[in-house]
């Protein structure tokens, strides 16, 4: 009676409990009860984590994150750059933008040389190329308005890291010797980035003390110790010493936007991401809505069928992307419309599930009104189920690659994220049109899709990517995989991953992309081509009464922890 009673228990145990790890699965996820924080670096995941122990919340870990990232990750994480927040506190989700604006002077044809051509230059390495940054105001945001430190709190250990040094990774190392050429034109960044007598080496402690100076005056002043004050006289006379556009009101002007995030309902899940001028949520939603009519379970994880339909919703997708998406404070986006199951379910009849489409053949729908290379994501979820999921980035690796004296701040470059010219591709090949186009005060459009997947009302999935034109496909996959293929969160990042982007006409895949497949794709008439690791993915699910979370290991250092 007591065998039979033991077992009763113990099976009801069982069913009470998913198992954390399946002996089916060769990839497992990182396992905790109590917070998580996903980063693209380890000390930034430490850190993140140490604020939770101490009684922060979601926010204030992913706040002292953002910071900390500004220092240890200098090619993408930042303070000189800006992105984007989804975040969900008790019962509320909102969206925080905090993109990068034009300068006032800013005009539609500053990049055009005398040929009416774009200057690549101008464009993406200049003192022109960037725009009034918003990281440093969107962090503290997030901090006063969500989370319970303050703002000393949060950035001590970014200060402390600037301030007396950190070992050098690897892959940064890496990153410092391969762009040595454009990072050393600028006397600040070669004297803070390298050896007098060459290359930091791994292992090297670098130390950043105009950054550690920059950090404090943010530390003690908040975000007027940033956009107004000696910091701000730095950056602007850098900028103008250099023949910039930007002046002190510009940064003096910035505003944080806070919005409802873009909805969409997903088989039985629903979806929060960014809204425009983020390009993210409203076409990984589109794009999920021309999927959710076929069974992509039956048709079995990247077979040559679903691969094909994904890639037919993407090149949908982005030949939307080209003409209707920009900042809606300046175009009259048609959100609703492209994020409408009606127009999704007219567009998938120009699916053929046997052929591949002609990017050519293909443009720009019309949505009714129906009732950016270098980047970084990081995501934290607390013991109260509190979630943040967010990107930023400069744009290109270190940005500009320039630094206004005396600050220790990398200067993005994202006015390259514009459509210099209507029509024409930018650094990533995207396409825009003149919902795009550089206005005054503007902000550019962006790939960046921080996002929140909810089940029965509660967050299920936390993930965002860097990527530029890849990010929105990379989270696409990541959802699919969870959602549709049944994969724990580490199968789901580890899985091979797929592009497309309507121009140019070509199918991307990862190296390790089945060859069998590859060959039924091409006799639909894809056009495919291998290129390098799509994405870098952090990523938590909250199930039960645990938290299991992965980092992509397409990028060295990608750190995930719990307790």
């Amino acid at each position: 009676m007591r065998i039979l009673l033991y077992i009763f228990l113990c099976s009801s145990c069982l069913k009470a409990q998913s198992p954390i790890y399946n002996s089916a699965s060769t990839h497992h996820p990182i396992v905790a009860e109590n917070g998580m924080v996903a980063t693209q670096h380890p000390i930034a995941t430490d850190i993140g984590l140490e604020i939770l122990k101490q009684g922060g919340n979601a926010i204030d870990a992913a706040v002292a994150v953002g910071f900390a990232l500004a220092v240890v990750l200098p090619r993408a994480g930042n303070l000189g750059g800006g992105g984007f927040m989804v975040l969900h506190k008790d019962a509320k989700t909102t969206a925080i933008d905090y993109r990068e604006i034009a300068p006032q002077a800013a005009h539609r044809d500053m990049y055009l040389n005398t040929d009416g051509e774009v200057d690549a230059m101008e464009f993406n390495q200049s003192y022109n190329s960037v725009g009034v940054p918003g990281t440093v105001a969107g962090l503290l945001y997030a901090l006063e308005k969500y989370g319970t430190m303050n703002t000393e709190k949060v950035i001590a250990p970014a200060i402390r890291l600037a301030k007396e040094g950190f070992p050098i990774s690897h892959d940064l190392a890496y990153v410092l010797e391969i762009y040595a050429e454009r990072l050393q034109r600028c006397p600040d960044t070669k004297k803070i980035f390298y050896r007098a007598d060459g290359f930091y080496r791994a292992g090297d402690l670098l130390i950043q003390k105009d950054l550690a100076w920059s950090l404090s005056q943010i530390s003690k002043k908040g975000t007027k110790g940033f956009y107004k004050g000696e910091l701000a006289s730095r950056i602007i006379e850098g900028i103008q010493a250099n023949g910039g556009i930007m002046t002190k009101k510009d940064l003096k002007k910035y505003q944080v936007k806070e919005t409802a995030p873009v909805w969409g309902q997903y088989r039985d899940h629903k979806i929060a991401s960014m809204p425009p001028p983020s390009s993210g949520g409203v076409h990984l939603i589109q794009m999920m809505n021309m999927l959710e009519g076929y069974d992509l379970k039956s048709l079995e994880h990247n077979s040559a069928e679903t691969v094909h339909l994904m890639t037919e919703a993407m090149r949908l997708a982005y030949a939307d992307r080209s003409e209707h998406l920009g900042d809606p404070a300046f175009w009259s986006v048609p959100i609703e419309g492209i994020i409408s199951k009606a127009y999704a379910a007219e567009l998938s009849k120009n699916i053929n599930p046997n052929q591949a489409t002609d990017s050519d053949l293909v443009k720009p729908g019309q949505p009714q009104d129906y009732e950016s290379e270098e980047t970084t994501h990081f995501s934290v979820v607390d013991k109260h189920g509190n979630a943040v999921s967010n990107t930023y980035t400069l744009n290109f690796s270190f940005g500009t690659g320039l630094i206004a004296p005396g600050t220790g701040i990398l200067l993005n470059n994202e006015m390259g994220d514009f459509s210099a010219k209507p029509g024409t591709a930018n650094a990533y090949g995207l396409i825009g049109g003149e919902a795009n186009a550089v206005e005054p005060k503007k902000r550019p459009l962006s790939s960046m899709t921080p996002t929140i997947v909810f089940r029965e009302g509660k967050p299920l999935l936390v993930t965002g990517s860097p990527g530029g034109s890849r990010i929105i496909t990379t989270v696409l996959q990541i959802i699919l995989n969870v959602i549709d293929h049944e994969m724990n969160i580490a199968e789901a990042t580890h899985a091979s991953r797929i592009h497309h982007q309507w121009y140019p006409d070509i199918l991307f895949y990862e190296k390790y992309f089945s060859s069998d497949t590859r060959k039924l794709l091409e006799q639909k008439g894809h056009t495919l081509k291998q290129r390098a690791a799509m994405g870098s993915t952090q990523s938590i699910i909250i199930k039960e009464d645990r938290l299991m979370g992965a980092s992509d290991p397409r990028r060295p250092d990608g750190t995930t922890k719990g307790y």
